[in-house]
């Protein structure tokens, strides 16, 4: 089986080319740097995404929050659910750790901006 993807890891949007045998990806071709090559066999197999929103504090004041490392793409609605669900007070500073390994997912909920008490 044969698969087109635009490669996303940098400006270039390689055309990417990936072949599939049982599962794995078996070829890449069209990517100008070895991240394309990563990067199809990563969305083919084991899809993952990084998560960006905001979570309203306490005060009613909105910090913005992502996910640490990439999450898988099956659980993202399930991982934006658990931020919304956070009770988090001010102060933040970027980089705080509002929760850890969210929703299984092996990564962490992160501040990504300091927000002070008004």
């Amino acid at each position: 089986m044969t698969k087109e993807l635009t490669c996303i890891c940098c400006p270039m949007g390689c055309a990417l080319t990936a072949e599939l045998e049982d599962g794995k990806v078996t070829n890449v071709t069209g990517n100008t740097c070895p991240r394309g090559k990563g990067y199809a066999e990563t969305e083919l197999t084991a899809p993952v995404r990084s998560v960006t929103t905001t979570v309203i504090t306490q005060q009613g004041i909105p910090v913005p929050v992502k996910t640490k490392t990439p999450v898988p793409k099956d659980k993202i609605f399930d991982v934006v659910r658990a931020i919304k669900a956070l009770p988090v007070s001010l102060p933040v500073k970027m980089g705080d750790v509002l929760l850890v390994d969210v929703c299984g997912s092996g990564s962490d909920i992160v501040a990504a901006r300091t927000v002070e008490n008004s």
